[in-house]
């Protein structure tokens, strides 16, 4: 019995990993444009204005995690 979790546990594990590299390797493999190729001071405007909008998605995510949600009478 305990062999039957414990290969379920493997499994649960590998299918984790394969999702985790194809995310992470979606996001390392952004292709530039033909023939663009950003300034350093352009670039770093980039990350930072990317980074701030980060921010404030997950801000506005958090926030509406906690509002409190109506519960539905069971009248």
């Amino acid at each position: 019995m305990r062999l039957v979790g414990l290969i379920g546990l493997m499994l649960a594990l590998v299918i984790v990993g394969v999702l985790v590299k194809k995310q992470l390797g979606g996001v390392a493999a952004s292709p530039l444009p033909s023939g663009a190729a950003p300034s350093a001071p352009a670039a770093a405007g980039d990350v930072r204005a990317q980074s701030q909008q980060i921010q404030q998605q997950i801000r506005q995510s958090l926030d509406a995690a906690q509002q409190r949600r109506p519960i539905p009478d069971d009248n």
